[in-house]
């Protein structure tokens, strides 16, 4: 990049956010000099939210990034400011700092910005910094807090006790955030509830799925006789890995469970009763996930998520999925094409739908994951951010 007519380097300020030209492709996302300020909750050891807050800086790489901490198996190297949270013990327990969030995203810098985007699933689109009448205010929303407005859905939250601050709470994130100009929501699922909790409306931009990693693999993993099924995330209860041992138990298939969790032990005792063998695969690495993807007759997915990238991934190995009829899957998963979506929780029901996999065609399903690649993820925000700043 050039320095400036002075011959002195460039600061921040002075640099666009694209050196597209309007001859050399596509119209730039804002126009030159405009200051962005990225921000994200808390930043933990890579994750969907947080590899969606990496995709967004691609498209914005001049924006100055902000989070509340770093947790410390935090990806090294990327330069982000953190807010006076991060040294404070609240750090360490997000249930405890979740009331002070609100003030911490009020409180951030004093510096100005002309664009400010937020990667929320707390309270992070509730974030105001110092502005002008011109600022513009966006964030891009995974959900809406589960512990505040669905408490029941993986069962965080949910306790009596919490009622109280949880109606305060709710009330505050509503009253905080009447400032946000735009929202996108990572799913049709989380468009919904953006509309039910806070009465807004937002653009549907789906998250970015590392596809071409996923569909590149050797030709020895390729060559693979899919025999297993797979399970693949958290192990905790709304995951429902009980739910995928019983469905290979009634589908007579070996299962594969990939990842860790507090339910291992538990799982553990289910499988020993399965009358298939589970095989447990702690904290695979992503080549090794790569693999098991390559190798599954189908993907077990019983579970109700936002939007859900592991079926996505699973497509682009040519794995189909069976899943549950709920939430983002109905947007990832073409129902008797990529795969099956069962609208109940009897394993017979699931045993149904893992033995018609047979009879799909795997050759489309990369074509149809790549709907969700990281190159459509970062045009759908360019647009959606130049929509919103006209």
């Amino acid at each position: 990049m050039s320095g400036r007519p002075d011959g002195s380097a460039p600061t921040r300020k002075d640099t666009a956010i694209t050196e597209v030209s309007a001859d050399d492709g596509p119209p730039p996302v804002l126009p030159g000099r405009t200051s962005v300020a990225l921000v994200h909750e808390w930043f933990g050891a890579t994750g969907g939210s947080e590899n969606v807050f990496l995709a967004i800086q691609e498209v914005f790489p001049q924006a100055k990034g902000f989070v509340l901490w770093r947790d410390r198996d935090a990806r090294r190297g990327l330069d982000l400011t953190e807010s006076w949270l991060a040294r404070t013990p609240l750090r360490r327990s997000k249930a405890l700092a979740l009331p002070a969030m609100p003030l911490a995203w009020r409180t951030l810098t004093r510096e100005r910005f002309d664009v400010v985007i937020s990667s929320s699933h707390a309270f992070a689109h509730t974030v105001r910094l110092p502005s002008s009448p011109q600022t513009r205010y966006l964030s891009y929303v995974h959900s809406p807090a589960r512990y505040l407005w669905s408490p029941d859905f993986d069962g965080r939250g949910s306790g009596g006790l919490l009622a109280l601050p949880r109606r305060v709470l709710r009330g505050v994130d509503v009253r905080l955030s009447r400032h946000v100009h735009s929202y996108a929501a990572n799913s049709a699922e989380v468009r919904d509830r953006i509309r039910r909790f806070w009465g807004r409306d937002a653009r549907i931009v789906h998250p970015p799925v590392d596809v071409d990693y996923f569909a590149a693999a050797p030709p020895e993993q390729r060559g693979q006789d899919r025999k297993h099924l797979l399970g693949v995330g958290r192990w905790i209860p709304y995951k429902r890995f009980d739910l995928m041992i019983e469905i290979a138990a009634a589908a007579r298939r070996p299962l594969v469970i990939a990842g860790s969790g507090p339910q291992e032990e538990t799982l553990r005792r289910a499988a020993s009763r399965a009358g298939v063998p589970v095989l447990f695969e702690r904290r695979p690495s992503r080549e090794r996930l790569r693999e098991l993807y390559w190798g599954a007759h189908a993907l077990l997915f019983p579970t109700h998520e936002d939007f859900g990238i592991i079926p996505v991934e699973a497509m682009a190995c040519g794995t189909p999925v069976v899943g549950l009829d709920r939430g983002g899957v109905r947007e990832t998963v073409r129902d008797g094409h990529t795969g099956f979506l069962v609208d109940s929780t009897d394993p017979g029901a699931y045993a149904d739908a893992v033995r018609r996999v047979d009879g799909l065609d795997r050759a489309p399903l990369r074509a149809y994951a790549e709907r969700f690649s990281p190159e459509v993820f970062r045009s759908n925000v360019a647009d959606w951010v130049r929509d919103a700043t006209r």
